[in-house]
C-alpha cells in the first residue's frame, strides 16, 4: 500500500521553481496572513521542515510554504 505524502509545504519535493504557492512572511507569523505568489528560489536544503519550506517568491518576498496551488 502506497502512502501519499501531503502537499501542504512541508516536503521539498512538492516544490518547484514556478510553482504556485501561498507562503507565511516572517512579519506576518503572528497573524497568519498569507501571500500569493510563484516560486522564485528554494531556500531550504532539507528534504522536509515542519513549519513549511522556505521559499523566495517572484517578487522577492521570503516565507515559509503554507500551501501549494
Amino acid at each position: 500500500m502506497l502512502i501519499e505524502k501531503p502537499q501542504n509545504g512541508q516536503f521539498r519535493e512538492h516544490i518547484t521553481i514556478g510553482k504556485e504557492v501561498e507562503i507565511v512572511t516572517k512579519k506576518d507569523q503572528k497573524t497568519g496572513k498569507r501571500t500569493h505568489g510563484f516560486v522564485r528560489w528554494i531556500l531550504t536544503s532539507k528534504p522536509y521542515h515542519s513549519r513549511g519550506i522556505k521559499v523566495m517568491l517572484q517578487d522577492r518576498q521570503v516565507g515559509r510554504v503554507q500551501k501549494i496551488i
